[in-house]
């Protein structure tokens, strides 16, 4: 039985002993944090026995650094370099990863690397990526300041801790690696389309992914389909509705979801310009999590 299913039955403890305030800050916010921890109860249960899960960045984990914090990553997103990988997909990114210290609650930054085109971080998904099976990909990392910003730590730790009914106790006391991606889909031109990678339902490599929607402006598509793991390889349309779990688009900033990689497999949409006469913009910060020691 993996520890999902052994973790299941413990986890409002394990949220509560991660979240719980004391009841002298006052009543509202005690309320407010009940409030939160219920639902970050169900969406971190959902994600275990659904294998997947859609919340809103407030309404689990909230920041008072929210509003600015938001502005600071769109800020980052008007700042990214194409990928160079897809020249011609109107696609555009960075991505960094760090080792994650639950004990500590900590996140030590993996050192960037020097190429002849500049910094690099290494992004390798073995063969679940059929675009780029067995590769090895070097993106431009975050900037410095945007890896130690108050309010990206606090995403990734909000979203390990709806991971935490998934490990068991000697997994909780070894670090894990954490990747972290800042992507964005531009049109420029209508008729024009920008694709994410792989462009079919696929599962990631990494045991948990989580989307956070940062900017979506003009934008016709980005749809997200959440389906089985078999569905993984193929278009939705061309695979049996049934094994479809989910269809939805993230339309506001910080809508987010959330997927258990050896449950399902995922997909999102090309994104085209709406009527507007302006580029569309879809941009995400994403985050994954993998244990760096397995057990044996």
């Amino acid at each position: 039985m993996r520890a999902a299913e052994r973790g299941a039955g413990s986890l409002v403890e394990t949220v509560k002993s991660t979240l719980a305030l004391p009841l002298t800050r006052g009543v509202q916010h005690y309320e407010e944090k009940r409030m939160s921890i219920r639902l970050s109860t169900s969406t971190a249960q959902n994600l275990l026995t659904e294998g997947y899960c859609r919340f809103k960045v407030d309404d689990i984990a909230p920041s008072p650094d929210t509003e600015s914090g938001l502005g600071r990553l769109q800020s980052a997103v008007d700042n990214l370099p194409a990928d160079p990988y897809a020249p011609t997909a109107n696609r555009y990114r960075r991505y960094s990863n760090g080792i994650l210290l639950p004990w500590a609650r900590r996140v030590e930054w993996m050192p960037n690397r020097q190429g002849p085109k500049g910094e690099f971080s290494e992004y390798y998904q073995s063969d679940y990526n059929p675009e780029y099976v067995s590769r090895v990909r070097h993106f431009m990392p975050f900037e410095d300041e945007l890896k130690h910003d108050p309010f990206l730590n606090h995403i990734v730790w909000q979203d390990f801790d709806l991971t935490l009914g998934f490990w068991n106790e000697a997994q909780m006391i070894r670090p894990f690696v954490v990747g972290v991606h800042l992507v964005k889909l531009l049109v420029a031109s209508a008729g024009d389309r920008a694709v994410s990678s792989p462009d079919i339902l696929h599962q990631d490599g990494e045991p948990f992914t989580f989307v956070h929607l940062v900017k979506r402006d003009n934008a016709v598509g980005a749809r997200t389909t959440v389906a089985t793991p078999e569905a993984a390889g193929n278009m939705p349309e061309d695979v049996d509705q049934a094994i479809i779990h989910a269809q939805f688009e993230l339309s506001l900033p910080l809508e987010s979801y959330g997927v258990l990689d050896s449950k399902v497999s995922h997909y999102v949409s090309a994104l085209e310009r709406g009527p507007e006469d302006r580029p569309a913009v879809r941009a995400a910060l994403l985050t994954d999590f993998t244990p760096l020691v397995p057990l044996i």
